[in-house]
């Protein structure tokens, strides 16, 4: 039995109701609650709703239909405890709109990587379901992004992510504080580049992995903003900027064409 919120109860953490998203059934997921007001303008008019721990949230008028952007923070377990309350509030399809670090070579610097699954490195999809179980995205939410980056000729990559738990060992990274990788992670990232995994993140995993037990629907599209096979590095500004840009027209092009469809 599904456990719905009453109208105007306020979720704990994301400091929401369900008067307050106005019938939205779609929400947009970017971790950095810096990122959601400019996120939110692209797709449409906008408004601030709330704003509390890691949970920044606007809700945005497309196609005469409410859209939820609301932030996540980073890792696995803010983005299960935001699904909770959001699901429960009526959100039914979910898109997280990240930034990433390739690690193949033919992915460059500003892409779009749009993931259709997830290596399952993380600890929270766990408490949702077995870790033989897999992290997929829903096939239609995947096709309207890669349908509307081939469109608009953005530069895209469909394909596999490697969701960690951490920034540092997990992606196998030593510019960290101690340079520190345990012997279980080491090798992993040449191995998970042989296997065809396009990028490490941290959040995709985990939110398709609970999607999916809750019976909704999930897709993820990020910027690459780090390319591994050069750099362990972030890119700088403009490249950030170009990546946002792009993840931005896609997102808003897609949710016009999936919202007219309804």
């Amino acid at each position: 039995m599904k456990n719905y919120a009453e109208q105007n109860e306020i979720m704990y953490h994301v400091g929401l109701s369900r008067e307050m998203l106005q019938g939205a059934e779609y929400a947009l997921l970017p971790g950095d609650p810096g990122r959601v007001e400019m996120l939110a303008k692209a797709i449409g008019p906008a408004q601030f709703l709330a704003a509390h721990r890691e949970y920044t949230s606007w809700l945005a008028d497309v196609e005469g239909k409410k859209v939820l952007v609301c932030s996540t923070g980073m890792g696995g377990p803010s983005v299960a405890i935001g699904l909770e309350e959001l699901a429960r509030l009526g959100i039914k399809n979910f898109i997280r709109v990240g930034t990433t670090g390739s690690i193949q070579e033919h992915v460059n610097l500003g892409d779009v990587i749009i993931n259709n699954a997830a290596v399952r490195l993380d600890g929270t999809s766990a408490h949702y379901a077995p870790v033989n179980f897999p992290a997929v995205a829903d096939l239609k939410l995947t096709n309207a992004l890669a349908y509307t980056a081939e469109e608009l000729e953005i530069p895209h990559h469909v394909g596999i992510s490697v969701s960690s738990d951490t920034f540092w060992p997990g992606q196998e990274r030593y510019d960290s504080f101690t340079g520190y990788v345990c012997n279980a992670l080491r090798g992993t990232l040449k191995e998970w580049q042989q296997l065809g995994a396009l990028n490490y993140e941290m959040e995709t995993a985990t939110l398709f992995v609970v999607a999916q037990a809750f019976g909704l629907h999930a897709a993820s599209i990020c910027g690459v903003v780090a390319k591994r096979t050069e750099s362990e590095s972030v890119a700088p500004p403009d490249v950030y900027a170009l990546a946002s840009e792009r993840f931005c027209n896609v997102v808003s092009h897609a949710l016009h064409v999936l919202l007219r469809e309804e």
